[in-house]
């Protein structure tokens, strides 16, 4: 059996091969050097920023409420598309009241209300949702303060923060009027109105959480947040 002897030249070229191979991965390992150090210093800037998002701690539970992402002097619409068909538009209100639109639109942005039923929804009265444990008690992990506006529950549409029952504890849930009702605009935030699709927000199944807690109620599929 022959063997086969390597050449002076072959030699002279598995010594160059072997130097272009050892500049090739140092080359590469400084490129991957420069780009993790690009990597941190743009996460760093991200975090630092003011307006920037707060840190996601858990399935849709959140360290703080959103610093001001919006621009109060634009107009903002939010449209909700049911899982079941159908969608509705909510006109939201940013310069009376700020701090739930900036919420709502965070938490809309985010794919926070995704796949989240309307909860408790009663007749005559209005549907209620934002909650993604779907039992009235969920939230995002914050809280943020009542804001005073000059807006009444005085017509079908009217849009507003829902709470625990004690001030300033609004959250993520939110609830439609199906009509006028004798709420206290001291008590609850208003902050949007629905400017098309009422009928598909009365058509929402009724549910009261209390005497039917095993109905999960209708689904919101997404909300797509547009500006003017």
């Amino acid at each position: 059996m022959s063997k086969t002897h390597m050449t002076k030249r072959d030699a002279r070229r598995a010594t160059r091969d072997r130097q272009k191979l050892y500049t090739r991965i140092i080359a590469a390992g400084i490129i991957l050097a420069v780009l993790a150090a690009a990597f941190w210093l743009v996460m760093t800037t991200q975090k630092a920023k003011p307006g920037a998002a707060p840190e996601l701690v858990g399935t849709k539970q959140y360290s703080s409420a959103p610093s001001m992402l919006i621009d109060v002097t634009k107009q903002y619409f939010a449209t909700v598309n049911m899982a079941k068909g159908g969608e509705f538009v909510i006109q939201l209100y940013p310069d009376k009241a700020p701090a739930s639109v900036n919420s709502f639109i965070f938490l809309a942005r985010q794919g926070y209300y995704d796949g989240v039923t309307f909860h408790r929804v009663l007749e005559g009265f209005m549907a209620q949702g934002g909650d993604p444990t779907g039992t009235g008690g969920g939230g995002p992990g914050y809280t943020f303060a009542n804001e005073a506006n000059d807006m009444k529950f005085d017509k079908a549409g009217v849009v507003a923060m829902a709470n625990t029952g004690q001030p300033n504890s609004n959250g993520s849930q939110f609830f439609i009027m199906f009509g006028p009702y004798g709420l206290s605009e001291n008590d609850y935030t208003i902050f949007g109105q629905v400017t098309k699709g009422m009928d598909i927000v009365t058509a929402i199944t009724l549910r009261d959480p209390d005497t039917n807690p095993n109905y999960l109620g209708d689904a919101i599929e997404s909300i797509t947040i547009t500006e003017k």
